[in-house]
């Protein structure tokens, strides 16, 4: 059964943005009370004081305040704030890396919805009275099957990419006037080579086992009556022994790009026309 933690996983380490231990030393010296440290994304952290009357751990909230997304910690105690000469702040912590589990969460459930649109699992089974019924469940993590596991870590890794490639579509080239060159739009062409051979690859796997949105599907042509002017109904197809009721089916219907806008009634004879 596949999980989203599994998944998650699958997606860091396809990225390379896994979790990371940091340690960060600051040297005071009765200026700065905010530091950055060397991690954003910060899960943890435990800060202390040290000087020549010995260590002290600091209190969250109450020494220092933790911007966690930023990677920054700004001291509030008076005492250290700032941090005074012959002082060394110590910050000890973990990192989610360039992404939080919150955001991957987001981009798996939107790789999930698109990889299964549409989708459902039908089983056939005995009521309480004997019948033989069908249940169709919809796909979701629970019975996703495990060949379709990575397929969807892949798509997660593709949305993951494009956050990435616009974040550097806005990187440019630097020129120096001593001739220095720093092709900083390097990246985003990388990034955008990369999505691309990604894609083919999540579009091969996808095509061999018939799943996504590109999925080959079969539709029924939905006949209109030459008495009545109104479409047939349409309803599921069953199995031979499935003995519930008909479900009727509502395919979308097309045209309002040619809907009169004149205002004007048209006449109408129920059960005729119109």
């Amino acid at each position: 059964m596949a999980t989203l933690a599994g998944i998650i996983q699958r997606v860091r380490s396809e990225v390379g943005d896994q979790p990371a231990p940091f340690v960060d030393t600051f040297v005071g010296g009765d200026e700065l009370s905010s530091y950055d440290l060397s991690e954003v994304n910060v899960t943890s952290a435990q800060a202390k004081v040290t000087g020549p009357a010995g260590s002290l751990d600091l209190v969250q909230d109450t020494d220092y305040v933790l911007n966690p997304a930023e990677g920054s910690i700004l001291l509030i105690n008076p005492a250290y704030s700032p941090l005074q000469h012959g002082q060394t702040l110590i910050v000890r912590g973990q990192s989610e890396g360039m992404f939080t589990d919150a955001d991957l969460t987001t981009y798996v459930t939107d790789a999930m919805n698109q990889h299964t649109y549409g989708r459902s699992l039908r089983t056939r089974y005995r009521d309480g009275n004997g019948n033989i019924k069908y249940d169709n469940e919809p796909i979701d993590l629970d019975n996703l099957p495990p060949v379709e596991e990575p397929l969807v870590a892949y798509l997660a890794v593709i949305n993951v990419l494009w956050t990435m490639a616009t974040d550097a579509s806005s990187d440019i080239d630097v020129n120096t006037a001593e001739g220095t060159f720093v092709p900083r739009s390097q990246r985003y062409r990388q990034l955008m080579e990369h999505l691309s051979e990604l894609q083919a690859r999540y579009n091969t796997l996808a095509q061999q086992l018939n799943v996504g949105l590109a999925r080959i599907e079969m539709f029924q042509l939905r006949r209109i009556s030459r008495t009545t002017n109104r479409l047939v109904p349409v309803f599921q197809s069953r199995e031979y022994d499935d003995t519930s009721r008909p479900e009727r089916l509502l395919p979308p219907i097309d045209g309002d790009a040619y809907d009169d806008e004149s205002g004007i009634p048209s006449p109408l004879y129920p059960g005729t026309w119109g």
